[in-house]
């Protein structure tokens, strides 16, 4: 019996290959390893792409959900509306799960359709909504982006380890 084509994200990335890999710690805790994937640039937001982290700690949903929302927040030029936010919130905690270490989650960026979220291979959540995929990744991606070495791992403009 075959898996559903929607039981990964590599079916949607045909040609595939690792762009960049970091580790992020925070206060000297080791969180995950991140990993990108796609067949091409990253950098303009045209490319679909995938976001691999691999989890060394256990974290809750709702400790992934509010530091997703806290980095949003941050990196938006304005103020989130209320029931953007709202809506924002609950996409993730549906999406989301408690994690513990080994566990995987992989975002893959769909550009101007949204995003898909797998749990450690399955899918979790279909998100229809290009302006959250955008705001999500761009935790990881942006200029911003709160740690600049991860970044520059991750689009492949710095060495890896």
């Amino acid at each position: 019996m075959t898996p559903p084509a929607w039981s990964d994200w590599r079916p949607a990335l045909d040609g595939a290959r690792l762009i960049g890999t970091g580790e992020f710690s925070w206060f000297g805790l080791r969180l995950y390893t991140a990993r990108v994937w796609s067949a091409g640039a990253v950098q303009d937001w045209q490319q679909p792409f995938a976001l691999e982290l691999i989890y060394h700690r256990a974290l809750s949903r709702d400790t992934l959900v509010q530091a997703s929302l806290d980095e949003i927040h941050r990196l938006a030029a304005q103020p989130l509306a209320a029931d953007t936010e709202a809506r924002w919130t609950k996409t993730m905690q549906e999406a989301f799960v408690d994690v513990r270490p080994g566990m995987r989650i992989t975002g893959l960026y769909l550009p101007g359709r949204g995003c898909r979220f797998y749990v450690d291979g399955q899918l979790s959540r279909e998100i229809a909504d290009p302006a959250f995929a955008q705001a999500f990744f761009a935790i990881w991606l942006d200029p911003r982006a709160r740690d600049p070495q991860l970044r520059q791992q991750l689009l492949g403009l710095a060495g890896n380890p």
